[in-house]
């Protein structure tokens, strides 16, 4: 495993984090989507033993249990003396100040945690930095700084790059978070905003680093074309998470991986991706690979499900990720994965048709995607009259109600 120096603590640090959002969940039955406890701890426990030493979290990780089995099963034997934890405070949560308190004894009651390693202010934008702020925020984070509470402050961000910039500059942090891969190198911070914060002595922890799956699921047959012109033959991950690596500002990527075969991958990836590693003919694959995904991606949907639950029982998700497949595969698999999930997935899964436009998602969308008007586009594409026609059928035969 390669390690890095956090700048301003000096913390050995894996270049390979994990995330916690995406751990294997039992499928079928009266606890279908809940953590698997049995391959999630092996999952993790694996890592750990293969190097990887930061974990990341956060309260509403699989719908608030992510942090609880972390406490419960993964800091055991000897692994919490292994590893940096991270977390982030439910900033969407927060209404009045004492609910700061709150949500952190909380959050430290979960993990079982006298102290938490890495401490995030979760999803900042300029707009919930200046609310956080009416609450005297940075010195509530001081205030479990200096009790011992936290021992790292930072935050993790989706919002503008001139956001970045102002919250950056507001506060002496230790390190922040921000989504990067090779299709948003220009979206929200991006590498500008990892240059800046580098800049300032801060240390960068990257998200999303292959865009919930889209870099490395469904590989369209023109980036497919690119990837085997290589001089050198590697996984779209491997290039993917090597392109990360390569930028020496970047101190620890995240990857939510959910199979050992996953694990396995990303930490041979991560043994030799030294900064700089990366040759001139590489780095034009990968802008090749770059440009032509731009051509092809409709939605910046990076199936986060921030937006989750919809009043109206959508899973918009899963509708993007069907609409970006539409798209990517030239129509077959996307309409495919649109009316399987309205039969395999939650009974009587609405389609987007049945949008109350509340708006709600919106207000929670990370990505600032525009979701309703999305809809639009799914339901011209994959909403009509032959694909749900194909998902009545299919519901007859697997027994299920219209």
């Amino acid at each position: 495993m390669q390690y890095r120096i956090m700048p301003k603590t000096n913390d050995k640090l894996s270049v390979l984090g994990f995330g916690c959002m995406r751990l294997p969940t039992v499928a079928g039955g009266e606890n279908s989507g809940l953590i698997d406890r049995k391959k999630a701890l092996e999952l993790l426990w694996g890592a750990i033993d293969k190097g990887v030493n930061y974990l990341d979290t956060a309260y509403p990780y699989h719908m608030g249990a992510s942090e609880s089995f972390l406490g419960e099963h993964v800091l055991k034997n000897g692994y919490r003396e292994k590893v940096k934890v991270a977390t982030k405070l439910p900033t969407f949560l927060v209404k009045r100040q004492e609910d700061m308190m709150k949500f952190f004894e909380r959050q430290r009651k979960k993990l079982n945690l006298e102290q938490i390693d890495y401490y995030l202010l979760h999803a900042l934008n300029g707009q919930t930095w200046e609310r956080l702020l009416t609450f005297d925020v940075m010195e509530f984070m001081d205030f479990l700084k200096r009790e011992g509470k936290i021992s790292r402050i930072g935050f993790s961000f989706h919002g503008t790059p001139e956001d970045f910039r102002k919250i950056i500059d507001s506060y002496a942090w230790d390190f922040c978070q921000v989504q990067l891969n090779i299709l948003d190198e220009f979206y929200q911070a991006g590498i500008n905003g990892v240059r800046y914060a580098a800049s300032k002595g801060i240390g960068v922890i990257i998200m999303e680093p292959l865009r919930g799956g889209t870099l490395v699921n469904n590989i369209p047959k023109e980036i497919k074309k690119i990837w085997d012109s290589a001089p050198v033959r590697r996984t779209p991950a491997d290039w993917a998470l090597r392109w990360l690596w390569n930028n020496p500002d970047i101190q620890v990527v995240l990857s939510g991986m959910s199979s050992p075969e996953q694990v396995d991958e990303n930490v041979r990836s991560a043994e030799d991706s030294l900064p700089g590693s990366l040759s001139p003919e590489e780095l034009g694959i990968i802008q090749k690979v770059k440009d032509k995904y731009h051509e092809l991606l409709r939605v910046r949907c990076t199936g986060c499900r921030y937006c989750m639950p919809c009043p109206a029982g959508i899973d918009i998700p899963y509708a993007f990720q069907a609409l970006n497949s539409y798209y990517l595969t030239r129509k077959k698999i996307g309409v495919k994965v649109h009316y399987m999930n309205s039969i395999v997935g939650r009974k009587n899964q609405p389609w987007t048709s049945a949008c109350l436009n509340c708006g709600n998602c919106e207000s929670k969308c990370p990505q600032q995607i525009r979701i309703r008007e999305e809809f639009k586009k799914v339901r011209k594409v994959l909403e009509g009259a032959d694909v749900k026609f194909l998902a009545g059928a299919a519901k007859l035969v697997t027994g299920q109600k219209h």
